[in-house]
């Protein structure tokens, strides 16, 4: 696995192994990228269930002000911590052992892109995303992998659901943001 483009292009990203590891496949960390390519300049980012830190580091290289890495794994965070060591972005990071949810309930606000890859079939998605929506700043936008067919709320809080893609039978990604007084009457 390697860093797709940016200032740590190409360099290589170490990760697990084993059946309890999924890290997200190239096709979908690219469309992922794609989706908020605009919105990552200077961007404060939150990777939360951040396995081997793939999604984080990439945004960082992409031109993220600031990433927050979380996972209750001590042998993924060893790895993120690795992995963001050498990319060159360890003054950029902040790496935390801990779950998801603690984490959330003691963020702080402010976070404008949040990547959310949780173990498939947990229902951490729907544990996570309403404990997220009051950290987000208002320009945020989430992007949450996950299993086909689960079916995600249309709002939570201020966050709508904007899109919802397809990749192959078993991932999906949604996205939320949140809508500007503006938007609604479009």
């Amino acid at each position: 696995m390697r860093v797709i483009t940016g200032s740590a292009r190409g360099k290589r990203l170490k990760t697990l192994e084993g059946l309890d590891v999924r890290p997200t496949s190239d096709k979908v960390k690219e469309a992922i990228f794609s989706i908020i390519q605009f919105d990552l300049p200077s961007a404060s980012v939150l990777d939360l269930f951040a396995g081997c830190g793939q999604l984080g580091i990439e945004a960082l290289s992409r031109g993220a002000e600031h990433c927050v890495f979380v996972d209750k794994s001590r042998q993924s965070i060893n790895v993120v911590r690795e992995n963001v060591q050498s990319c060159g972005f360890v003054s950029q990071s902040r790496i935390l052992n801990m779950d998801a949810c603690d984490y959330l309930r003691s963020a702080k606000a402010g976070i404008d892109i949040a990547l959310l890859d949780p173990p498939y079939e947990e229902g951490l998605l729907l544990k996570a995303l309403p404990l997220l929506e009051p950290k987000l700043s208002e320009r945020a936008i989430v992007v949450c992998e996950h299993e086909s067919g689960l079916d995600l709320p249309d709002e939570i809080g201020r966050l709508k659901k904007h899109r919802e893609y397809n990749y192959g039978k078993k991932i999906a990604l949604t996205t939320y943001m949140i809508e500007s007084e503006g938007d609604e009457n479009e």
